[in-house]
């Protein structure tokens, strides 16, 4: 008899989509900055004191509040 498996743990909620772009107008905006190094439609994560790209690991420190 095979032991039984532990049920999954749930991790944190997802965030939605419609929380990474800023609607104005009939225009949706991504909140997010692109990376200078990579151009356009690269955009940089936002972690909690700096801004990171996941294509070329360029990385921008914010200020502390």
């Amino acid at each position: 008899m095979a032991p039984e498996k532990a049920p999954a743990k749930k991790g944190p909620p997802k965030k939605g989509m419609w929380k990474l772009f800023e609607k104005t107008g009939d225009t949706l905006k991504r909140k997010n900055k692109s990376c200078p190094k990579c151009g356009t439609g690269f955009f940089m994560a936002n972690h909690a004191d700096r801004l990171v790209c996941g294509t070329c690991g360029y990385v921008e420190y914010t200020k502390k509040k």
